[in-house]
């Protein structure tokens, strides 16, 4: 018991010391230092708050000192927000630091662009005054933008959630309105939760357009709706998720996906850049052999965290695409279909933890229980999986798989491809359509070297001594993704190559 009384004795005044805040300090004396001199708070959009930036604020002298006020310069009027150890305000009186320690400062902001004279919104937090002021720049831009936000129930509160095919499901959003159904450059539309274009309408993305997703959130094309992104080589068209902040630009997994559901039809995606989702494109829409369901061109789908482009019995129809990093697959084509690719670049170097599927993996069937509980495969037609001037590659070892269901069609051609499969294992030998003899592969080059210019970052131009090089055989498409001319000696993949 005595020794249990010193334990706890010492434990109290350990605390007790600790806390103190009576030591004898000396006004400061302009010489503090900070972890830098101007924060960018990044962009934010008008009314949505910014994260949360530190500054640290260092007393490097031998003497306690206190620092008698620290504020923004704005004072009260400011948009900014601060924490100064563990304080909250504006402005703040006689703020004490030890000899060779330091204090933080937490900044937020939320700022309405309305009331605003320049998008650039700047203020400068200032410590000490008179002639041993100092400060500390603090930047912000704010964007304008167009916010599409679920509905909510006057009464509940609750957020509304989508109607589809007559059954209320647990996807929260609502359908657009026609005047709702035009995106432009002029203002990004940020988006919260699934915005779905209804039947018989279609939405129109111009050139040049930044659509923004909050979590949870994407587009969904409904049955007889349909999508057209007439994005240009000079204007893109970018969908990424609401987070700006430079730490946020390459986190997959950020927003939903863009749904082209069953019965869409015609939707076409031009010079689009798509990344950090959850699915990139998710075409789940029953097509027909002479007209695609979506034709996608000039466009770049990275960093998503399933799939990039998952495809269930549909027709797609693709060239000069690139389709990089993803969780699962890059390419994923389920339960049979039809797709055309040209000249295009599939390449996962997923770093974000362990990949288990393949780069591009197609097959034609599904597997569901039935109502016995019982395992079913059924299959599907696979009508066509031509990939021409391809490049199937990443940092696995098989990267392409094709998984044949007996009892129905399986037709696919495979030319002028560069395709990494290293099966060192075996793994594949009694599976006959990746015998790169057969007839269905036409000058196929097998595990060459890419050359890719910096694959981790998701940038998949080739260089000079890429075995693609001047290996494709000639197509109508005559330029790449870039606008670079490949009439004559074209390579594989979406770029002509280049000299790093």
């Amino acid at each position: 018991m005595k020794y249990l009384f010193i334990f706890l004795t010492c434990i109290l005044i350990v605390s007790i010391s600790s806390c103190r805040k009576d030591f004898t300090t000396t006004p400061s004396f302009g010489r503090l230092e900070f972890s830098k001199d101007t924060v960018f708070l990044d962009t934010i959009f008008t009314d949505i708050g910014s994260a949360t930036y530190n500054l640290k604020v260092y007393n490097r002298s031998n003497k306690d000192i206190s620092i008698p006020r620290i504020q923004l310069e704005n004072g009260l009027s400011s948009n900014y927000r601060l924490n100064v150890d563990g304080i909250a305000g504006k402005e703040f009186n006689q703020i004490n630091i030890l000899a060779k320690d330091s204090i933080f400062v937490f900044i937020e902001t939320t700022i309405d662009f309305s009331t605003i004279s320049n998008p650039l919104y700047t203020d400068r937090i200032l410590f000490d005054n008179g002639e041993n002021e100092q400060d500390v720049d603090l930047i912000t831009l704010v964007k304008d933008a167009n916010f599409i936000f679920p509905d909510r129930n006057p009464i509940s509160m609750k957020i509304d959630s989508l109607t589809l095919d007559g059954q209320q499901t647990t996807i929260k959003g609502r359908f657009l309105e026609d005047s709702e159904l035009l995106f432009s450059k002029i203002k990004p539309t940020v988006i919260y939760g699934y915005a779905a274009v209804p039947s018989d309408r279609t939405l129109t993305i111009e050139a040049g357009a930044k659509v923004y997703f909050h979590d949870n959130s994407g587009l969904i094309i409904d049955k007889r709706a349909t999508l057209k992104v007439n994005g240009t080589l000079a204007e893109r068209v970018v969908f990424e998720g609401d987070r700006l902040e430079n730490s946020f630009s390459d986190i997959p997994g950020q927003w939903g996906t863009i749904w082209m559901r069953a019965g869409s039809k015609e939707n076409r995606i031009n010079y689009a850049q798509i990344k950090n989702g959850i699915i990139g494109i998710l075409v789940d829409s029953i097509g027909n052999e002479s007209s695609p369901t979506l034709k996608l061109e000039n466009t770049e789908i990275s960093n998503q965290s399933n799939f990039g482009v998952l495809a269930r019995e549909t027709n797609i129809e693709a060239n000069n695409i690139i389709i990089g990093s993803s969780g699962i697959a890059s390419f994923a084509a389920s339960g049979g279909g039809t797709y055309n690719f040209q000249h295009s670049t599939f390449a996962n170097y997923w770093n974000n933890g362990l990949r288990q599927s393949s780069t591009v993996l197609i097959n034609n069937y599904y597997i569901y229980t039935d109502d016995l509980g019982q395992e079913v495969i059924e299959s599907k037609d696979l009508n066509a999986a031509n990939f021409n001037n391809c490049i199937i590659d990443g940092n696995g070892n098989v990267e392409f798989i094709l998984e044949k269901a007996e009892g129905s069609l399986f037709n696919y051609q495979i030319s002028n491809s560069l395709i990494k499969f290293n099966d060192s294992n075996n793994s594949f030998i009694d599976n006959l359509e990746l015998d790169f003899t057969n007839p269905n592969y036409q000058d196929i080059i097998i595990s060459g070297n890419t050359d890719f210019r910096n694959p981790q970052e998701n940038d998949f131009i080739i260089g000079q001594s890429s075995d693609a090089i001047n290996k494709a055989s000639s197509t109508s498409f005559i330029l790449d993704i870039l606008g670079v001319n490949r009439s004559i000696e074209p390579d594989i993949g979406a770029y002509q190559h280049i000299i790093f």
